[in-house]
This record gives structure tokens, C-alpha cells and sequence, in this order.
């Protein structure tokens, strides 16, 4: 019996499968290209050492991204459920551990990266037109609150909403690119000058990551898209490339228009290549655009986050009031209005220190990183538990490619704690350990409550 049945037993709703491919690239696209491409280059090549480096980094990360890719593309079509990681990980180890990640993901991953969009799109809509000190703060609340509320009205009218910012936000980067290898023959002669760079190529590999970092929200949707055996890896090859060839060529442009020193230099490459390119209009313009990318992304994450918290709640009874599906508008709605609540406490954290985007980025990376790798374990332990699992795709060079994306993870997740742990000596900032306090609050609370049975599908 399938998921869908079981609920139709029980007199319980469940989601309809009504999304297409196009559909999850854009959720793909959204929740990726968001504040990452905008923030991060300086800090890639400030750790790069050279040009040439610079690039393979980024072309590194959507390789380490498409193997991540291939091993999901097994994962969602062999379990399409709304739960996505969060079920991928009770099937291998367990409903308790399931429950820790459902918890990080409601607490610190994905309500921290909704709040950490939301910043930089409050950031920047206040170089618009601002609202006083606390600017950013106020933009970003009202954003996750609009965009839950449109997410909340019906499964139509959300996608609608994500499928628009995404195209907008891939056709604005073509702009950008467009303008940065445009000045080539102006710009290149003076940008040129030998730079002092570092070369820590575990931090520049970091940064890089975590730009391309979200593609995997699309296994959240799975239990909503048609035939998602064959779409899925369709869904995800192709957000996978469109990312990687948009990031490259808009680092390339970057590259072209400012030259090393300037993208090293610069907090932000986009705006400064626009207002070196057109002048003061182009800068302004491209605060739209990344207005625009951020709650893009900031939508997605919306979308999608909702979708685990339904799922622990259909798992776990202390949580079930967020576990109820919405038939008259066919989404999660208590799980989305509960995301909310808890995102706009952490743009409240976000306000009370000097940064909030980097705090926010501080508190979520390495719960994200952890999780990461258990999902990548995840498909091996499944090949051993569900033998006999028909499996519509196959991950190649098994176990080889589940075991280099494990691997990277780690890799990755150790680079995340020690810049945490340096950025908490530097500053003094209890913020940077905040987000492991609250992982470990979701240990005693994996006792407290009892489990329901869940169908594979």
C-alpha cells in the first residue's frame, strides 16, 4: 500500500503529485542561487592564490555537487516521500536519529538559511529605501512572512511564485556575465597588477560549497511530482548544470571586469562590476536583481522546509500538530506558519549582533555538513536493508560515488568547525556555538515523545 492509500484509509490527506521537472529545477535554481554568488567570490579568491585556481574551485564544487547529485537521484526515486533526507535517514538508521535531523532541519538548517536569505534581501532592498537601524531586520521578517503566506494559499500559486523569481534570477545573472565579459578590453590592461593572495584551498573549496549548497532541497518535493522515477534525476542533472555553467561564467565575468585584485577586494563583485561597467544606475539595478535572487531562494527554502516538518510531524507525536496536510489548498500549511514563527525568532538573534548574516551562516553550516554525510551513508546502509527495493536509478561506480561524497562532506564539515571555532576566538561570539547547543537540546527530546508507523512510500 502506498503512502497515498494509507492516508485514504485513514480518512487523512495526503499531497498530490502535480509538479513537473520544470517545476523542481526552479526549486533547484531557487534555493541556490541565492546570496552565495553575491557573497562569496572575494572570499574564494582570496584563498586561491591565482586566477586559474580560482575557477577550477568553482568548477570543483559543481563536480563534488553532481556526484552528491547522483547518489540522490538513487535516494528520491527509489523513496519518493515528502520527508526527503529526513526519511532517507529513518530508513537506514532509525526513527530516533530521523528525529534529530527533522529537528536540526526546523531549528538551525533550514529555518537558519530562510532567515540568512533574508537578510541579505533585507540588506540590500534597504540601499533602496531604508527603514532605520534595524532596516535589514524589518525587511527580511516581512519577506518570510509574505512569501509563507503565498506559500500557504495553494500548491499552484507557490510554484507560480517559483518558477517566476527563478527565471528571473538566472536571466539577471546573464546580465551580469553579459556586462562583465562585454568590458573586457577596458578593464583587463588595468586589473592585471600582481596580488597577494593566500592559498588555503580547504577554505576556498568551503565558500565555493556553500554557494552551490541546497540543490538537495528537491528531494522534498518528490512525493508531489509526476512520474518522479524518471524525473527526478532529470530534475536534478539539470539544475546541477544549469548551476554549475551560470556560476563559472559569472565568475569568469567577475574575473574579466575587476580582475583578481578587484574581486578580492570588493564585498560586492556583482555591484561593483555593474557600476564599472554602466556607473551608479547599474549598481542600483543589480540590488534589485540580487533582491530578487535572495527571496527567490528565501521562497524555495520556505517551500520545501515545510514539507520536513509535516513529515516529523506525521512520525513523531510531540510534533503531530505540525503533521496535518491542508485538502482545501493542498499544502502544509501549520508545518509552514510554524517554520515561520521559528524563522523570524532567529532574524530577532540576527539583529542583536554586528552581522546577522554571518552569524546566521555561523549557526547553520555545520549541522547542514553532519547531515550531509549521513544522507551519503544513507544509500549504502539502504542497499544492505532494501535488497530486494526496486530502484529506477542506479548510482554508477557504487560504492565508490557514495563514498567520495561522504568523504568530501567530512572534509568540509571539519574546515566548517574550525573557521566557526575561529571566527568564536576572534570575536567572543557564543552565537558561533549556539547552533550545536541547540542540535544537542534535540537529544533528550528524541525520548519524550512516541513514534508512529510510515510506509515506505
Amino acid at each position: 500500500m502506498t503512502q497515498t492509500e494509507k492516508a485514504i484509509a485513514q480518512n487523512d490527506v495526503a499531497p498530490k503529485p502535480t509538479l513537473t521537472v520544470i517545476d523542481a529545477v526552479a526549486v533547484i535554481v531557487g534555493v541556490v542561487i541565492g546570496s552565495g554568488i553575491f557573497k562569496t567570490p572575494s572570499l574564494v579568491a582570496a584563498n586561491s592564490g591565482s586566477q586559474t585556481a580560482f575557477l577550477v574551485f568553482w568548477m570543483i564544487a559543481g563536480v563534488v555537487s553532481f556526484i552528491g547529485a547522483l547518489c540522490y537521484a538513487e535516494l528520491a526515486s527509489a523513496y519518493p516521500h515528502t520527508g526527503g533526507e529526513y526519511f532517507y535517514i529513518k530508513r537506514a538508521f532509525g526513527q530516533r536519529i530521523s528525529f534529530l535531523y527533522g529537528w536540526a532541519r526546523l531549528t538551525i538548517i533550514q529555518t537558519g538559511s530562510i532567515a540568512v536569505v533574508s537578510f541579505v534581501f533585507g540588506d540590500y532592498v534597504s540601499q533602496i529605501y531604508s527603514l532605520g537601524r534595524y532596516s535589514s531586520s524589518i525587511y527580511a521578517g516581512l519577506a518570510i512572512v509574505l512569501l509563507t503566506w503565498l506559500h500557504s494559499r495553494n500548491i499552484h500559486q507557490g510554484t507560480f511564485v517559483q518558477n517566476l523569481l527563478a527565471a528571473a534570477k538566472v536571466l539577471g545573472l546573464i546580465c551580469v556575465i553579459a556586462a562583465g565579459l562585454s568590458f573586457v578590453t577596458n578593464t583587463s590592461g588595468a586589473n592585471q597588477t600582481e596580488v597577494k593572495t593566500s592559498f588555503s584551498p580547504a577554505l576556498a573549496l568551503v565558500f565555493a560549497l556553500f554557494t552551490y549548497g541546497g540543490w538537495s532541497e528537491v528531494s522534498y518535493v518528490t512525493a508531489e511530482m509526476k512520474d518522479v522515477q524518471r524525473n527526478i534525476p532529470k530534475a536534478l542533472f539539470l539544475g546541477i548544470g544549469i548551476l554549475t555553467f551560470v556560476y563559472v561564467l559569472a565568475n569568469v565575468a567577475y574575473l574579466k571586469g575587476l580582475g583578481l585584485e578587484g574581486v578580492i577586494s570588493s564585498d560586492t563583485v556583482a555591484a561593483d562590476l555593474m557600476r564599472r561597467v554602466v556607473g551608479e544606475y547599474g549598481a542600483k539595478f543589480i540590488s534589485v536583481l540580487i533582491a530578487i535572487a535572495t527571496l527567490g531562494s528565501a521562497s524555495a527554502s520556505i517551500f520545501t522546509g515545510a514539507r520536513t516538518n509535516y513529515a516529523v510531524g506525521q512520525n513523531f507525536s510531540l510534533f503531530s500538530f505540525v503533521g496535518k496536510w491542508d485538502e482545501r489548498t493542498n499544502t502544509p500549511r501549520r508545518a509552514l506558519v510554524f517554520q515561520c514563527v521559528v524563522a523570524l525568532l532567529l532574524v530577532f538573534l540576527g539583529s542583536g549582533t554586528r552581522d546577522g548574516f554571518k552569524t546566521l551562516v555561523i549557526y547553520t553550516t555545520p549541522a547542514y555538513w553532519f547531515f550531509l554525510i549521513m544522507t551519503g551513508v544513507s544509500l549504502i546502509v539502504l542497499r544492505f536493508k532494501d535488497r530486494n527495493l526496486e530502484r529506477p536509478f542506479n548510482v554508477p561506480l557504487y560504492p565508490l560515488t557514495p563514498f567520495l561524497f561522504s568523504a568530501t562532506c567530512a572534509f568540509v564539515l571539519t574546515s566548517t568547525v574550525i573557521y566557526a571555532y575561529g571566527v568564536f576566538i576572534e570575536t567572543s561570539s557564543k552565537v558561533a556555538l549556539m547552533g550545536i547547543a541547540v542540535l544537542l537540546i534535540g537529544v533528550p527530546l528524541m525520548f519524550l515523545g512516541t513514534f508512529k508507523t510510515e510506509s515506505v512510500r
